[in-house]
């Protein structure tokens, strides 16, 4: 038998045995599937998810939905014929995994900064809202997350609003891990948070961790306001990307009538306090998960036109909506006329650079 025959007999279970490996081994993908969608202007359990305080509230039967996608955990292991069932499949995608996960971090982490950008979203639609009717709202230092075990664990809550620190006043830009890192070691400080309204005074030992001094919270610009406007959506879902749908939803339900005129939109997109929309992730998956659920007008953020032009929306209208301005002024007028000129998606829409 030959050298060269001899090879080829090694390698037939070689190249078998490799591809065996391959198509159950875990492989560095995630995919994103169509999610489930939910009408903001409906309810969580018994309460409404927009909920408001101190001000008339005016509810109607239209349907504002914020759309979701499922992406595989950090955990999971997919397959080969995992990722081939999802490749062939139409509304759904596959990315490289660091390109959602990065190279490092948990699960338990990936939950926080989750929630962490979905209460930021929620105060900044509430701000762009307000200032869309006229109301004045002032930036703060807030609380978005405690860390378990750690310094302000039991004694500082999530959207606590810092107002002193060890006597020295705290407004929106004050840099607080400058203050934290010049407590000597072993001593507590007093810490002034505002909590629904009332001044709540706690006192804090600040602990070195990794070489820095850290008490646990993490902080992000928050607002006060005239009276309160709550978004009461499950702690399952993270990230920042429903902030247009829930400003839409905020504006609708403090103002008479129906924005929709009891037509079904859906939409994405970040929201800023000044009400300026931004780009999100996975806008086909969403894309299809509204047609499915019935819309019938979905809202892009400018820079995710390029995809969106090419998603599986059906009849399904899209429309660009660069502010939530610009996006109530869309949904009212196809309330009206399901075929008004709304402002379209073009192929010189993007990311800036």
């Amino acid at each position: 038998m030959t050298q060269r025959t001899w090879a080829a007999l090694l390698a037939v279970p070689l190249f078998v045995a490799l591809g065996l490996y391959m198509a159950v081994a875990g492989l560095p993908f995630v995919t994103y599937a169509p999610g489930l969608t939910i009408n903001v202007l409906g309810d969580n359990g018994d309460k409404p998810i927009i909920s408001v305080q101190g001000h008339p509230t005016y509810h109607d039967k239209g349907q504002l939905r914020m759309t979701t996608v499922s992406v595989t955990q950090r955990d999971a292991r997919l397959d080969l014929f995992t990722l081939l069932r999802t490749w062939f499949a139409r509304d759904d995608a596959i990315y490289p995994f660091s390109i959602q996960y990065g190279t490092s971090g948990s699960q338990q982490q990936d939950a926080q900064e989750g929630q962490v950008e979905m209460i930021g979203s929620q105060d900044s639609a509430v701000a762009a809202a307000l200032r869309q009717l006229g109301y004045q709202v002032h930036p703060v230092l807030e609380v978005l997350s405690v860390t378990k075990g750690m310094p302000a664990d039991g004694k500082i809550e999530v959207r606590d609003v810092v107002r002193r620190f060890d006597g020295t006043a705290v407004n929106a830009g004050t840099d607080l891990g400058k203050l934290v890192h010049a407590v000597p070691d072993g001593a507590s400080v007093p810490i002034t948070v505002e909590r629904d309204g009332k001044p709540v005074t706690v006192r804090v030992t600040p602990r070195t961790k990794d070489g820095n001094r850290l008490i646990g919270v993490t902080l992000g610009i928050g607002y006060t306001f005239p009276f309160k406007v709550s978004v009461n959506i499950s702690d399952a879902i993270g990230g920042p990307s429903a902030g247009l749908m829930f400003a839409l939803s905020i504006y609708d339900t403090l103002t008479p009538g129906s924005l929709t005129s009891g037509g079904a939109v859906a939409g994405t997109g970040t929201i800023d306090g000044r009400g300026h929309v931004g780009e999100i992730g996975g806008i086909q998956q969403k894309i299809a998960g509204a047609r499915h659920d019935g819309a019938q007008l979905f809202l892009v953020p400018p820079a995710n036109c390029p995809d969106a032009m090419t998603s599986n929306h059906g009849s399904m209208r899209l429309a660009k909506a660069a502010t939530l301005k610009v996006a109530i002024a869309e949904v009212t007028a196809w309330g009206k006329n399901h075929d008004a000129t709304l402002p379209q998606c073009t192929a010189a829409d993007g990311p800036t650079q």
